[in-house]
């Protein structure tokens, strides 16, 4: 593990694996840099990958006011590390993020996005609005118990049952313990609103990415991000649901990150 210092003074930590043309992975909500390092290691046969901790998840630091902007300065900073330029992979809120990023101008080559859960109107309800204040709450309150909680049954959708499942789970507590972060992802997604004039601001080549179990809103919202790129492409990864099988995800990369 290695750290970089982002622009605020906030260490941001990383794995480095492999050799090649430089990637750099960002996750998505309620996850830390373990949920993509199955992936890393997949890629590491063919790529320098750069997997980091975003804010105020694993190893890497926090501050105390969160922007968004913040965050595009801690991607900034890993791709500085790998470099100067990277190919950028984001997944689900993290393809919002690395989508946002790219467009505010990021040294970026080339990106790939996993499904990012934009919805458009009259697919599915949007979360509410002040969803970020709610996440906020239950943790100043002490209950990160509740903001997990809230961001699985009523952002993401799950069945209760699931949720109950996943609260007697031995990898709950780590939910709990980055539950101040779904904030931040809340604050990414904003309205969960398609971002007309940022994709308009990417002109790299961009990939998305989308399941072919996955829910009909998601694949509608995913399509519309591809019609807004300036150069966008998608591809259906047949029989994936939103948690993709690593090594299908690391064919797609190699594909089209070549």
């Amino acid at each position: 593990m290695d750290k970089v210092t982002s622009a605020d003074g906030t260490p941001i930590a990383y794995d480095k694996l492999g050799a090649g043309p430089a990637v750099v992975l960002v996750c998505g909500g309620s996850v830390d840099r373990m949920s993509n390092a199955p992936l890393a290691a997949l890629l590491a046969e063919h790529f320098t990958v750069y997997n980091y901790d975003r804010r105020g998840r694993g190893d890497s630091g926090d501050a105390p006011e969160y922007a968004v902007e913040r965050e595009f300065e801690d991607l900034g900073a890993v791709i500085a590390a790998a470099g100067g330029t990277a190919y950028v992979y984001g997944t689900s809120s993290g393809a919002a993020l690395a989508l946002l990023a790219t467009a505010s101008g990021l040294p970026v080559g080339r990106l790939v996005l996993w499904e990012p859960p934009y919805i458009l109107d009259g697919t599915r309800p949007r979360p509410l609005a002040n969803t970020a204040d709610i996440y906020r709450d239950f943790v100043a309150a002490g209950r990160r118990d509740k903001a997990a909680e809230y961001f699985m049954a009523e952002v993401v959708g799950l069945p209760e049952e699931f949720v109950a499942m996943a609260k007697a789970s031995p990898w709950w507590p780590a939910q709990e313990a980055i539950a101040h972060t779904l904030a931040y992802d809340a604050t990414v997604m904003g309205d969960y609103s398609l971002p007309v004039d940022a994709l308009a601001k990417v002109g790299v080549p961009t990939r998305v990415l989308t399941g072919g179990a996955s829910w009909q809103w998601m694949v509608d919202g995913n399509l519309a991000v591809v019609a807004g790129l300036v150069d966008g492409s998608h591809r259906t990864l047949d029989g994936q649901e939103h948690n993709v099988d690593p090594a299908v995800m690391a064919g797609a990369l190699k594909e089209f990150f070549g």
